[in-house]
């Protein structure tokens, strides 16, 4: 079972959740995933790019756990530059459960361990 809390209490969110609570069988921790392919080549030469191949290998960590975005409860991104902040508030949008989001955390970084990688995001999902 899986509740997402944004209480009025707290400032308004813009696409995550202040607080989900989760119960389940299994936790999975998904590491941060780089804008990389299969061959870890970087992907994107844009930071619009580099955020859709990092949630799109996010998706395929997922699959191989068997489980879904509706399954991910907290988001950690990390990128160097806030300027893309909107595409990037787009693009996760098309991949989370946006009527249940799940809690996030962003944070501008100096660098990333991949050279010219400008994203990594990691995820935590619960599943049954």
């Amino acid at each position: 079972m899986k509740r997402f809390h944004s209480p009025a209490s707290l400032p308004a969110t813009k696409g995550y959740s202040h607080v989900a609570e989760a119960t389940g069988s299994r936790i999975v921790h998904i590491s941060g995933q780089l804008p990389l392919d299969r061959d870890r080549n970087l992907v994107g030469e844009d930071f619009a790019g580099q955020v859709r191949q990092a949630f799109a290998n996010l998706g395929l960590a997922l699959a191989a756990a068997g489980l879904a975005w509706t399954d991910v409860v907290k988001l950690g991104i990390f990128v160097t530059d806030l300027e893309g902040l909107a595409d990037l508030r787009a693009i996760r949008d098309e991949f989370v459960d946006t009527a249940s989001p799940p809690a996030s955390t962003l944070v501008q970084v100096v660098g990333l361990a991949q050279p010219g990688a400008m994203v990594e995001i990691e995820a935590l999902a619960v599943g049954d």
